[in-house]
């Protein structure tokens, strides 16, 4: 194995996040060209709404304007209100990070730039799907290759989101990482595993703005959305997206509020969480910490955006999406062929970054133990990680597509009634948790026999190697949702809206498939950082017998029954306000959307801070407790791993 130098890991790291970042730059160039509103009275036959070239044509161009910028304002606004708390928030962690005397200043300037790395994520993949939409809408109009030129545009939306998100994300930690080296500049084994604790920070600032951009966001997109479907469709008789509701809007904002910059910061978090575990889990390690060698998860995700890019073209240049039944295939195959190159990248890169052998040290002082690991055997953890990213998906696709049995026994369920489909449709999602939970199960086995807690991050890694493509058919659900809305609202003839339809069934089975990458690798993240943890405290043993850990585990298991019945309440009553002021509109006579913006952007800023205060608090209140108590260990005097436990 040949040493690789710092030269060569900084310039192979920044110039993979230059090019990523040119290459979204450029698909959202490739979007933003396509202007909807510049010709309205043409004779262009490449022009939409060729046949209806007169007033009425005009009109159904102006709504489309006008619904856009609606949109667009709606979810600016709900953004900026959330940031402010945020920003908040913040600063408040800050300042008590600053006042713990093991942070330091390192640890809250890694936090700071982590959470504003975040927020910047979630903004770009907000401000990018706003303006995506409409273009979807526009070339679905037109009479050339609608479906493919469509499609086209909502594909490089998503990938605006995932190239930019994942190259900013990379850069920023390497740039934390050169900083810091220069200015602490450490030589031994203690000094590497301090400066990665206070790089940490950059971990808990994003998966901070995580927790409440997803729950947030997550709380607007669900009250809007069933606000806006009960007034419509049961009290009113309203179509889905019609004009005549004013919650439509904000049901629209919602998608690009909740599905896009929340999950954007989501998965966010999730890449800096498991970077930083492994880092800091590297730390211990002599033969990693000689030279660059540690910097191989950064070097396995640079190297992921070089084959997402490569990917990319396959589904804009090389499949053509001429029929309905090839947009879902076509989406499917990105996550395919991304595995497959993804493959012989990791060997390659495993090979010549990480030493033949190595040891990592768990513990401090007399409480420690060594830990064998090798190159092939850390590969084979990024492996198992990226086939179970991909198992994971195409689960999540069987469950929730309608091409396969479950949802076709499903629909037929729903012919007996009501009752006769929520037990089904429960009975449905308990099974598809089945073969996900063994595949993570299998991961989490093979990677912690072959290289410990650091394996289990690298597994972590492995599946997110192919973030930016993952995030780039996430992104394209949304789109296709609003650009279909827009149609519905812009009265365009009805084979738009069948064509949106068609690209918005697809983009909702990639979207839960989005959601199965996103809960599969927390899971592998969640584990990483306890690994984080347990290898600086000597922990080698918990007892689940004292009291403090076994009560633990009991409230533990009884916080997501919690945290989901307090959003699940929020969305209802979210949701009740909004059916209130639609049916008071309806009664007046008028449509505002903003007063239904309004209801939700209140409802989920507020109802947002107590599912996140209790998880944060529990938590922190755990670890307090067990840092002091003799009867967990008497060595636990390290809380900056008990704050990236936090995260």
């Amino acid at each position: 194995m040949t040493e690789i130098t710092f030269s060569f890991a900084y310039t192979y790291i920044f110039v993979a996040c230059i090019v990523g970042f040119l290459f979204g730059i450029w698909n959202w160039y490739e979007v933003t060209s396509i202007d909807p509103f510049s010709k309205r009275k043409s004779d262009d036959k490449e022009e939409p709404l060729v046949e209806h070239k007169n007033e009425k044509g005009e009109k159904c161009i102006d709504i489309m304007e006008k619904t856009s910028k609606l949109i667009q304002q709606g979810a600016n606004t709900f953004l900026m209100a959330e940031y402010v708390f945020l920003g908040i928030f913040i600063a408040i962690f800050a300042v008590i990070i600053l006042l713990t005397d093991n942070f330091k200043v390192y640890t809250a300037l890694a936090f700071i730039v982590g959470a504003v790395t975040s927020v910047v994520s979630g903004y770009i993949g907000m401000y990018v799907a706003t303006r995506a939409n409409v273009r979807v809408t526009y070339k679905a109009s037109c009479p050339n290759d609608p479906l493919k030129e469509a499609f086209n545009v909502a594909f490089r939306g998503g990938c605006v989101m995932g190239f930019c998100l994942v190259s900013l994300a990379l850069a920023v930690l390497a740039l934390i990482i050169f900083l810091y080296m220069q200015v602490l500049k450490p030589v031994t084994v203690p000094e590497f595993t301090r400066m990665f604790e206070f790089i940490a920070g950059y971990g808990l600032g994003g998966s901070t703005v995580a927790l409440f951009c997803r729950v947030g966001g997550g709380i607007y997109t669900k009250a809007a959305d069933v606000g806006a479907d009960l007034v419509g469709k049961n009290l009113l008789g309203l179509s889905e997206d019609s004009p005549e509701n004013p919650a439509t809007i904000a049901d629209n904002v919602g998608d690009n509020v909740g599905d896009i910059a929340g999950m954007g910061s989501d998965l966010f978090g999730s890449f800096a969480e498991a970077t930083c575990a492994a880092l800091v889990v590297s730390g211990t390690s002599a033969e990693l910490t000689t030279g660059a060698n540690f910097f191989f998860p950064l070097i396995l995700s640079a190297s992921g955006i070089f084959v997402c890019i490569i990917t990319t073209f396959f589904a804009t240049n090389i499949m053509t999406v001429d029929k309905k039944e090839k947009i879902e295939n076509t989406l499917k195959y990105q996550l395919i062929i991304s595995t497959i190159l993804l493959i012989p990248t990791i060997y390659l890169v495993a090979t010549y970054t990480l030493p033949t052998h190595f040891v990592f040290i768990s513990g401090i002082g007399q409480n420690t133990v060594e830990v064998f690991s090798s190159a092939n055997g850390v590969m084979i953890c990024a492996l198992s990680g990226l086939v179970c990213g991909l198992i994971i998906g195409y689960v999540t696709d069987y469950y929730t597509s309608n091409a396969h049995a479950p949802c076709q026994e499903l629909s037929e369920a729903c012919k007996s009634g009501a009752a006769i489909n929520i037990i089904q449709g429960l009975a449905l999602g308990y099974l598809s948790c089945v073969i996900p939970i063994i595949s993570i199960a299998i991961t989490i086995f093979v990677s912690f026999k072959l290289g410990g807690m650091y394996g289990i991050a690298i597994a972590a890694l492995g599946m997110l190697s192919n973030l930016a493509t993952s995030l780039a058919i996430d992104g394209y659900g949304p789109i296709s949702d609003n650009a279909g809305g827009i149609a519905e609202m812009s009265e365009l003839p009805d084979k738009v809206r069948e064509l949106t339809d068609a690209l918005d069934a697809a983009g909702n089975t990639t979207a839960a498939v989005g959601k199965g990458f996103a809960i599969g690798s927390a899971c592998l993240v969640a584990l990483s950082l306890f690994g984080a943890f347990i290898t600086r405290t000597g922990q080698t043993v918990v007892n689940i017998l004292e009291p403090i850990q076994i009560s633990a585990l009991i409230v533990g298991a009884m916080l997501p029954y919690a945290f989901s019945a307090l959003t699940m309440k929020s969305v209802g009553i979210a949701a009740s306000k909004m059916c209130e002021q639609v049916k008071a509109q309806h009664k007046r006579g008028d449509t505002d959307p903003s007063e239904c913006i309004r209801i939700s952007t209140e409802a989920s800023l507020t109802e947002m801070i107590l599912p996140g205060l209790i998880v944060s608090l529990v938590i922190y209140y755990y670890t307090m407790i067990t840092t002091s108590s003799t009867n967990f260990s008497g060595h636990l005097h390290s809380p900056s791993l008990g704050r990236t436990i936090r995260a």
